[in-house]
C-alpha cells in the first residue's frame, strides 16, 4: 500500500491532528507513517500507527538549554525566537537526515510548516509535499494578520487594499530579517543534502511548491483568505482526543463529580503551558469559589485526582467528553483546546500564554463566543468578572451553541485525507468499506 509520511513538531495540539489524519488515511487503505519527536512515539503507536522518531523529546531539549522543565517552558513562552533558536533549528541537521531515511518508498510528505526539514527532504527526493497549517494566523495573509505581540506592527482585520499593502510590506521585512539571521544555518543543511542554497526568507511560510496547503481548522475560526493560492483547502479540525492513543472514557471519579451537581467550570492550560502554570490554578480555585460554581482543574502530570469541596483536581480528561458537560471553559487558547471548546458549544475565557494563543483569543472574542484576559492580568477579581459576564449574558452561550451547530457536519480528518489523496492524484480510497 502507498506509504505517506506525516510529520509534525510541538505539543499534543500539534500532534493530535496528524494522528487523526493518519488514521483516516489508514482507513482508506494507505500506509501512514508518523515521524515525530521521541516522546510522542508511544502515543502514536498506541493508536495503531507506524511511527519513527526524527526529533528528540522535550526532556533532551530542556537539558540542552540547561534549564528545568518549568524554566524551559517559561523561557519558550516568553519569546518566540527561543522556540526557533532552541527547539526548531538546533536539531535541523539530524532531523533532516532522519526524515530523509524515513521517506524511502513514500509517495508524499504531509508536514507541519514548523518541520523545517520537510521541504528540504521533499525537494531532495523529488516527492510531493503537503503543507499542513494548524492555525489561521499561519496562513500569513495580509488581509487577516496575526494578533500576537510579535506582530504588533501589523493592522488587524478587517483591512482594505491599503491596509493589506502595509501588512505585505511588514511580512517582506520580517522575511528579510529571518533570512539574514538564519539563512546560512539552513543553507548548510541544504548543501549537505546536495541542494542549492535558498536561505530562510520563507522559513515559516507554507512552501510555494507544495501540492496542497491544508488548513486544519474550522472556517468559523478562520475563513479562507482572499489571496490564498488555488491549492489551499480548509477542512475543519481533525479531532483526536486520547491520552494513551486508545479510546478513552471519563475517570469514574470525574464522572461521579459531574453527576453530583450542576455543570462546572473547567480550567486547563493544555500540555505545554501547564508546565509553567505558576499560580494559575490556585487563582482558578479562588475564582470558582468567588463565583459560587463548581470547578474542574486539569493540572497535567500523572497525579491522582482529589476533591476539595466543589473543586475537583485531576491530571487529564478527554476534552471531547468533558467540555460538553461544563458551564464554561477557561483555557490557554491552544488550537486543539480551542477547537474542542468550539465543538462543545460552551462560552470560553481565554488566557493566552504565547504565540498563536493570542490570535485564537482575539478570534473567539471577534465571533462573540467568549472573552480574553492577558496572562499577567489573570487576577481573581478580573477573571471572576469575566466569567460572570460570560454566564450572565445569554449572547455568549447562544453564539457558542450556534457555532457548534454549524460545525456538526465537519469531519476534518476525513476531509483532510480526501484532499491529500486527491492532490496526489491517488484514488480517494483503496478500501471499499473505508467510510
Amino acid at each position: 500500500m502507498p506509504r505517506i509520511i506525516l510529520t509534525t513538531v510541538g505539543t499534543l495540539g500539534d500532534l493530535h491532528p496528524f494522528i487523526a489524519i493518519a488514521l483516516a488515511l489508514q482507513k482508506r487503505g494507505f500506509t501512514p507513517v508518523l515521524a515525530v519527536a521521541e516522546d510522542q512515539v508511544a502515543k502514536c503507536r498506541g493508536a495503531g500507527l507506524e511511527t519513527v522518531a526524527i526529533l528528540p523529546g522535550f526532556a533532551q531539549t530542556r537539558q540542552r538549554m540547561g534549564l528545568s522543565h518549568e524554566e524551559a517552558v517559561r523561557r519558550i513562552m516568553s519569546n518566540q525566537r527561543v522556540m526557533l533558536e532552541q527547539v526548531l533549528l538546533p536539531d535541523l541537521a539530524a532531523c533532516t537526515t532522519a526524515l530523509d531515511a524515513a521517506v524511502t518508498d513514500a509517495v508524499a510528505i504531509v508536514a507541519s510548516i514548523f518541520v523545517i526539514a520537510a521541504p528540504i527532504v521533499a525537494e531532495k527526493r523529488g516527492i510531493p509535499l503537503v503543507s499542513v497549517i494548524l492555525q489561521p494566523m499561519a496562513m500569513l495573509s495580509p488581509y487577516d494578520a496575526p494578533r500576537t505581540p510579535d506582530f504588533w506592527m501589523m493592522l488587524p482585520a478587517p483591512v482594505g487594499r491599503i491596509g493589506a499593502a502595509w501588512n505585505r510590506r511588514v511580512y517582506a521585512t520580517m522575511r528579510r530579517l529571518l533570512d539574514r539571521v538564519y539563512g546560512r544555518r539552513i543553507d548548510r543543511v541544504r548543501l549537505a543534502h546536495g541542494l542549492q542554497p535558498a536561505g530562510a526568507a520563507n522559513l515559516l511560510d507554507p512552501p510555494e511548491d507544495a501540492v496542497l496547503r491544508l488548513g486544519c481548522y474550522s472556517t468559523r475560526l478562520g475563513a479562507m483568505p482572499p489571496d490564498a493560492p488555488a491549492t489551499t483547502r480548509i477542512v475543519g479540525f481533525p479531532m483526536f482526543d486520547s491520552d494513551s492513543g486508545q479510546a478513552e472514557t471519563l475517570d469514574p471519579a470525574l464522572e461521579a463529580f459531574l453527576a453530583a451537581g450542576p455543570p462546572p467550570l473547567v480550567f486547563t492550560l493544555g500540555t505545554f503551558a501547564v508546565g509553567g502554570a505558576g499560580s494559575f490554578y490556585a487563582r482558578a480555585a479562588d475564582v470558582a469559589r468567588g463565583t459560587g460554581l463548581r470547578a474542574i482543574l486539569l493540572v497535567g502530570g500523572t497525579g491522582p485526582h482529589s476533591v476539595e469541596g466543589d473543586i475537583l483536581t485531576c491530571a487529564y480528561a478527554p476534552h471531547s467528553l468533558l467540555f460538553p458537560r461544563t458551564a464554561a471553559i477557561v483555557h490557554h487558547g491552544g488550537v486543539g483546546t480551542t477547537g474542542q471548546a468550539l465543538k462543545a458549544g460552551k462560552p470560553q475565557l481565554i488566557v493566552p500564554h504565547m504565540g498563536d494563543q493570542n490570535d485564537h483569543a482575539y478570534r473567539i472574542v471577534r465571533m462573540g463566543a467568549g472573552l480574553r484576559v492577558a496572562r499577567r492580568r489573570f487576577t481573581v477579581a478580573r477573571a471572576t468578572r469575566r466569567i460572570r459576564a460570560l454566564l450572565n449574558d445569554p449572547a455568549y452561550r447562544s453564539t457558542a451553541e450556534r457555532v457548534a451547530r454549524s460545525m456538526v457536519g465537519e469531519d476534518g480528518a476525513h476531509a483532510a485525507a480526501d484532499a491529500i489523496v486527491q492532490a496526489l492524484g491517488l484514488p480517494t480510497t483503496l478500501c471499499p468499506d473505508a467510510r
